[in-house]
């Protein structure tokens, strides 16, 4: 099996338990909050991190994966801004309608698109555009059903789409620029993230639901479902940094709606939630946006691996002939430093 052929296979394995993860978890909370009456979820959120992080420390004493420090400023402070963004993202929730809290999960894409086109130079094509539109439209057909505005509420969410755009691009630039795996970047930041939530949980939650999550009765059925959502907790995270590493965070937000579309449906299916023409027109055009933006991102993919398969060759012989090695065309100048031209396009490959 060739490297690329591999990372495909890496790629839908990591796309495929991020899904199956995310939609287990989402039901087994769905129960435990709507049933069991455990509405804490910030709180319930930072012991999701501290098991997924001791679950990873028992996994590198196993020796399953290799520790690797790097950069703890460029760490505490990633780890810190996934934490805001996640009680940022409950805020909203609490501040505002359903309606109004999924358009400020669907403005998460654009906004991502926005961010890493201005700073990073990266360049959507049309047809990716297009896909993402109409995978948008989808999603906001299916979900949204009331958009009531408040001035306190539409902060936090602009607040929550900035810091968790922020967030998911550090997951990408950090795995690269350091060089780190999914796993060894989630077992740095986990603690940062965990502690973080578990400082400014009970305050959120007791905020939002004038609820004290220490004087709660912890029946047994109770501890059953916490205890499964943290296990459930511990392939969400995993998998979340591993597809955003293999992918991009664009590509792990299409993902984030598919998630949605199947959470919908077997909430029908399984809990006997109310279901429309309304959802079922909404998924079915968001699932024609998703397979339309898979099937570009393939085919651009595989033209950039072609067009880097004929650049190579080109560049390998200008630097072997020293009649050629002064021409700028070729890629390579003659003072050995990189063609600005060349510098480009690989910035547009990464």
């Amino acid at each position: 099996m060739s490297e690329g052929q591999r990372f495909q296979l890496g790629t839908v394995g990591a796309l495929s338990l991020s899904v199956v993860s995310s939609v287990s978890i989402v039901i087994c909370n769905k129960a435990l909050i709507s049933s069991l009456g455990f509405t804490f979820a910030t709180t319930l959120t930072s012991w999701h991190l501290l098991v997924t992080f001791c679950s990873l420390h028992v996994a590198l004493w196993m020796k399953l994966f290799e520790h690797k420090p790097f950069d703890s400023r460029a760490v505490m402070g990633f780890g810190i801004l996934n934490g805001i963004s996640i009680g940022l993202l409950n805020l909203s929730l609490g501040f505002n309608s359903v309606g109004f809290y999924q358009m400020t999960k669907l403005a998460i894409i654009p906004c991502t698109v926005l961010l890493e086109t201005i700073f990073f130079r990266k360049k959507f094509s049309r047809n990716i555009q297009l896909s993402l539109g109409i995978l948008l439209v989808g999603v906001g057909i299916a979900t949204v059903t009331d958009l009531q505005l408040n001035v306190l509420g539409s902060v936090l969410s602009l607040l929550a789409v900035i810091t968790t755009c922020v967030a998911q691009i550090m997951t990408n630039t950090i795995q690269k620029k350091f060089k780190v795996s999914s796993t060894q970047l989630l077992y740095q930041s986990c603690p940062y993230q965990a502690i973080t939530l578990f400082v400014i949980g009970p305050f959120l939650d007791g905020l939002l639901t004038n609820l004290n999550v220490f004087a709660f009765k912890y029946t047994p059925q109770v501890l059953f479902f916490i205890v499964l959502s943290c296990m459930i907790s511990v392939s969400v995270n995993f998998s979340t940094f591993l597809v955003i590493g293999k992918t991009s965070p664009v590509t792990y937000q299409v993902l984030g709606h598919l998630k949605t579309c199947l959470v919908l449906a077997f909430g029908y299916v399984l809990l006997r939630d109310p279901f429309s023409w309304r959802n079922i027109l909404g998924i079915l055009v968001a699932v024609v946006g998703m397979v339309i933006y898979s099937y570009y991102c393939t085919v651009e993919t595989q033209q950039k691996a072609s067009e880097a398969a004929t650049q190579l060759p080109q560049v390998i012989e200008s630097e072997a002939d020293p009649l050629i090695t002064g021409d700028k065309g070729t890629g390579i100048m003659g003072d050995g430093a990189v063609d600005p031209v060349w510098a480009s396009n690989k910035d547009l490959h990464a």
